[in-house]
């Protein structure tokens, strides 16, 4: 495999995102130079279990950091001036006040330069100190999770980091592919906190706003139900998205007399009766193992899993068939591999990671490849413009990935049929009876689809699916979600691609991968974080693990849209297409790597914390006066420790020597805790915050996904923007969370078209791109081949 050989990064940056971010670059093969102060980037020395390491550069760094060479310098110097000169891409982490990036581009023209930052470059968030918790609060994601009765709480994991990241390498690369082709460098501001929001919110404003905005006094958070529950033996983890999967789950738990109970069997009523519900399903569920539970459930095909943890997670069978755990180079600790497949073989084989400054005064110069730069004056072409999709993805996963190569200027055809719509069109069915066309509706379906037009094949019917394959040979890039089988029953195989058009690119995004045991269950975002482990560091300590509801649906849509990218890549240089897999399940992985890291390397299982964390102290949120008005601290240095006791008055409490330092806080946190929520109890929120974030100190609202999209920070940055729809009408929604520097200037929308309704552009699709007549496409419509509504409404 070529992949991205002749992409030089220099990544600038410290922390998971802007790691990680690299990491998907030197797996697909680019040489990544990672540039740290003299004392080494902090994740050397860290984990989370054991606090700082001593010696041998900790885990979690080298899983990061594999096959990456490493300097010691700073911006400034001669060295690093000089590795710009020569580089595709630069990557940076630092506040906007620390370097200015534009004009780096400036002097370094054909230059991408990514800033990874919490809020984002610009706006009047932009130099706010941040962390994991308050980046999760300030974008709407902690408000929607959890029990009423409890606080809300964060996703375990760093999971914004890692979502982040992969974000940020699709943006990064989209526009390195497009600097060497035209010259065109780049500043790509990125934020994490609109990350966030697309993957943890479930589109809570859109949402809201197709309601109306109705006045919602109190908690918007909830659980799902059922989800995770209690075992004879651990945890099992259920998913009942549509009503076939509740109706399998009744005859599951033994309980088919519960089919005539019309109010159990919506959320609202389950929610209504949840004591009585909990014990139906309970009872049923601690008489059994988990493996027996898994096993029951999956030949109903409920999507099911273990909630594993960094032990357990080890012992899937699914995992140790596929081989995607694999020891680290130096074979000391288990990793994830990289979370795709090329043809089915790894993008590269794995390499140690660097000593500090092993690379420095040894990196051989080159000159970057690039044409001349056009004029600033004119208008700059989105990075995909010329590539077609066909895009046979349902729900949200899939979608996300062809959504964001939409974005980026890709013609994307979104494929469904009338005998069986996108699953995420079903999720309209609240508006029954207020929208005739209630299946275009959906909030997550409206916002994942954008960009796009629509076309209905049966593909079980000859013509339909003849009209596939002509579709398949003119387009680059062939990407499907369907179960494997179910492709493969339409004989849609990658042998029958390729032979269509070689230069196509499959991508196929089965849950759990194209062999295995669990090769053929249903899987959804939940069944992957239960079985990841994500969802065990996901919840308050005192109740139970909970799924963190979304961010694994984008992050599987992005590490497919970064895998296409570097698909095109290499047709590039082949002039083949390739097969790409990419399992949700395996991104998934990645994103929780931390735990099976830390059990292999120092025999330590990681736990829930709530929203607390292992590198800050104190770190929690507290409620301030009035209702439902929580503040999200984080205290992530001894320093900061002491600006917090002079915002606090500074008194005696806080002088104690315990708290001095960071391992003396954590061994104190309940205590702490109790004077923090003493002190926030008497005071509103918006003083606290301010207060705080004058001291330098991590401080934030937890904000109501609900009205997110009127957010200072995230209106500045325009990242929602507003689609007119013929059913529903105006409405914002969340778009991308980077801006182009170049795309701002002059004046592009990111947003240009609402999510297409079903069949909406069959007649032009047919007659346009494969040349039908008007008569033949009439009677692909009076045979059911094609349609604009569902059948069997």
């Amino acid at each position: 495999m070529k992949g991205l050989r002749e992409l030089r990064v220099v990544d600038l940056s410290t922390g998971i995102a802007g790691a990680y971010c690299s990491k998907l670059l030197a797996d697909a093969y680019a040489d990544v130079i990672a540039v740290e102060a003299p004392g080494g980037d902090p994740l050397r020395r860290w984990s989370a279990t054991r606090g700082e390491i001593e010696g041998q550069d900790a885990a979690y760094f080298r899983f990061l950091h594999t096959s990456k060479r490493s300097v010691v310098g700073r911006l400034a110097d001669a060295e690093i001036q000089q590795l710009l000169a020569g580089a595709d891409l630069a990557i940076d982490s630092a506040a906007p006040a620390a370097l200015d990036a534009e004009a780096l581009c400036e002097r370094h023209p054909g230059l991408v330069w990514l800033s990874i930052t919490p809020f984002g470059r610009k706006g009047p968030y932009a130099d706010r100190p941040a962390s994991e918790l308050t980046i999760q609060a300030e974008s709407g994601s902690v408000s929607g999770r959890g029990l009423p009765s409890m606080p809300p709480v964060m996703c375990g994991g760093n999971i914004s980091y890692f979502v982040g990241g992969t974000f940020a390498a699709v943006a990064a690369l989209a526009a390195v592919q497009r600097a060497k082709r035209t010259g065109q460098g780049e500043h790509v501001d990125f934020s994490l906190c609109e990350a966030m929001n697309v993957a943890g919110s479930v589109y809570m404003d859109l949402m809201h706003s197709l309601w109306g905005r109705p006045q919602q006094p109190g908690a918007a958070r909830t659980v799902e139900i059922p989800s995770i529950e209690p075992t004879l033996d651990g945890w099992v983890g259920f998913n009942t998205n549509s009503r076939q999967q509740y109706t399998d789950f009744l005859v599951l738990i033994e309980r088919p007399d519960l089919l005539e109970d019309t109010e159990l069997a919506s959320i609202a009523g389950r929610w209504k009766r949840l004591d009585e519900w909990n014990e139906i399903v309970r009872s049923w569920t601690r008489r059994h193992t988990t493996a027996e539970v898994v096993e029951r459930a999956s030949l109903l095909r409920i999507p099911v899993a273990p909630v594993n943890d960094g032990r357990t997670v080890l012992e899937h069978p699914q995992f140790r068939a596929r081989g995607a755990i694999v020891k680290h180079p130096d074979g000391d600790f288990l990793q994830p591999r990289p979370p795709y497949l090329v043809n089915g073989a790894g993008p590269r084989p794995l390499e140690p990671a660097p000593r500090l400054g092993e690379h420095s005064g040894r990196i051989e110069a080159r000159a970057r490849a690039a044409g001349t730069p056009p004029s600033r004056a004119g208008t700059p072409q989105l990075p995909l413009a010329g590539i077609r999709v066909l895009d046979a993805t349902a729900w949200w996963a899939g979608p996300s990935a062809c959504a964001m190569l939409a974005y980026l200027g890709a013609e994307v055809i979104h494929l469904e049929s009338i005998q069986k719509p996108d699953g995420m069109r079903m999720a309209g069915g609240g508006f029954i009876g207020r929208f005739d066309e209630w299946w275009e509706t959906s909030g997550i379906y409206l916002a994942a689809n954008v960009n796009k037009q629509d076309l209905t094949l049966n593909l079980a019917d000859p013509k339909g699916n003849a009209l596939c394959r002509r579709l398949i040979a003119v387009s680059d890039l062939f990407i499907e979600n369907f179960s494997p089988r179910v492709i493969e029953n339409f004989g849609l195989t990658w042998e029958a691609v390729h032979a269509l058009n070689p230069r196509t690119i499959m991508v196929r995004m089965p849950a759990f991968g194209l062999d295995g045991p669990w090769r053929d269950n249903v899987g959804f975002a939940q069944t992957m974080e239960q079985m990841t482990g994500l969802a065990w560091l996901t919840g308050h300590v005192d109740d139970q693990p909970r799924i963190q509801r979304g961010p694994c649906d984008p992050l599987a849509g992005m590490h497919a849209a970064f895998a296409s990218l570097v698909a095109l890549s290499e047709r590039e240089a082949t002039g083949e297409g390739c097969l790409l897999e990419c399992t949700m399940v395996e991104g998934a992985l990645n994103a929780a790597a931390e735990q099976m890291i830390e059990y292999s390397a120092y025999g330590n299982v990681m736990q829930r914390q709530g929203n607390r964390c292992p590198e800050h102290a104190p770190q929690n949120l507290y409620a301030c006066r009035g209702e439902e008005q929580w503040l999200a601290l984080s205290v992530a240095s001894d320093a900061q420790w002491q600006a917090f006791a002079r915002v606090l008055g500074d008194p005696a409490w806080a002088r104690d020597a315990r708290f001095a330092t960071r391992a003396g806080r954590k061994a104190a946190e309940d205590e702490i805790d109790a004077r923090i929520a003493a002190w926030t109890a008497a005071r509103e929120l918006g003083s606290c915050v301010d207060a705080l974030l004058a001291a330098g100190i991590p401080a934030a609202p937890v904000v109501d996904g609900r009205t997110v999209s009127t957010h200072p920070q995230l209106a500045a940055r325009g990242f929602f923007a507003e689609f007119e729809h013929p059913i529903v009408g105006r409405h914002p929604t969340a778009s991308v969370p980077f801006r182009y520097a170049t795309h701002d200037r002059a004046g592009l929308p990111w947003l240009r078209s609402a999510a297409p309704m079903l069949g909406q552009h069959n007649r032009e699709i047919l007659t346009g791109l494969l040349g039908l007549s008007q008569a033949e496409v009439d009677a692909l419509l009076a045979e059911g081949v094609i349609g604009k509504r569902p059948k069997g409404l």
